[in-house]
């Protein structure tokens, strides 16, 4: 296994990613991407938490895979992984970042795990009465702002002339057709906002490059941090795993195609309405 260095700290401090590159061969293949050809090259932004460590670990496993760069908050990309600090919200250290995943070859499949449901004085509103503007502005840097930094540089990164993705978590809860409930109004409202962001920036990826996609994922409710304190309310069987997510997530995003494109996807291939 051959590690490269990348990307050297960003100067803001207070919303880090981390940046590893890792480039390995495999031979065996338990799953994997069918539809992108060989020798990929595949970024995972958000690496360090569940979902995205185990995107890491399943596209680590794949023999389509050429290079794999895991890049996560708090720099836990992986045993043995080399890992450099690089803010979402910083387009300077974006940019740097993009061009050291792009030095060799452009870029295949990048995959953006980042978001924030629950922290420190945030809590999903129940009613309006809990709405605070602080909470609620971390919440769309986090869940908005930061993703469409990255997908601004990683969308003109893409690979010309074949397939290629670029997929982002969404969540069925920032669907507006779909809202029966109410409640959670900042997260629900920063993912309908990275629903529009996902539909809007397709539209110019396909006058660009005809063949790559910008698609959101949702993955259910998954067995993480983020969704630990909710879990007691989950009906029996609809609680994943990680890999089980990722498993599914992964033959999503192999099985669309460009009429695809713009569009939000539940883990059964069906899509979200906007």
């Amino acid at each position: 296994m051959r590690q490269i260095i990348a990307e050297k700290p960003a100067a803001r401090q207070s919303s880090f990613v981390t940046l590893a590159i890792l480039i390995s061969g495999h031979t065996s293949r338990s799953m994997g991407l069918q539809s992108f050809g060989t020798d990929l090259n595949v970024a995972v932004f958000g690496a360090g938490g569940g979902i995205g460590g185990a995107f890491v670990q399943a596209l680590r496993a794949d023999p389509a895979v050429a290079q794999l760069h895991a890049i996560s908050r708090n720099g836990e990309a992986g045993g043995g992984t080399h890992t450099y600090a690089c803010d979402p919200l910083d387009n300077d250290a974006l940019a740097a970042t993009m061009a050291t995943i792009t030095a060799d070859t452009p870029l295949h499949l990048a995959i953006t795990t980042i978001g924030i449901l629950h922290g420190e004085g945030i809590a999903p509103e129940k009613t309006w009465r809990h709405i605070e503007a602080d909470a609620m502005r971390r919440i769309y840097e986090v869940n908005t702002i930061a993703p469409t930094l990255i997908a601004r540089h990683v969308l003109p990164a893409l690979a010309k002339g074949r397939k290629t993705a670029h997929a982002v978590l969404g969540a069925r809860v920032g669907s507006i057709g779909d809202n029966r409930l109410g409640g959670w109004v900042s997260y629900r409202a920063s993912k309908a906002a990275l629903a529009m962001v996902i539909r809007t920036l397709s539209i110019e990826l396909a006058r660009t490059n005809p063949h790559a996609l910008f698609i959101g994922l949702h993955p259910g409710t998954v067995d993480t941090a983020l969704s630990q304190p909710f879990q007691q309310g989950v009906a029996q069987g609809k609680l994943s795993t990680p890999d089980h997510a990722v498993h599914q997530m992964l033959n999503t995003i192999d099985t669309r195609s460009t009429t695809d494109n713009g569009n939000v996807f539940a883990c059964n291939e069906t899509k979200i309405p906007h």
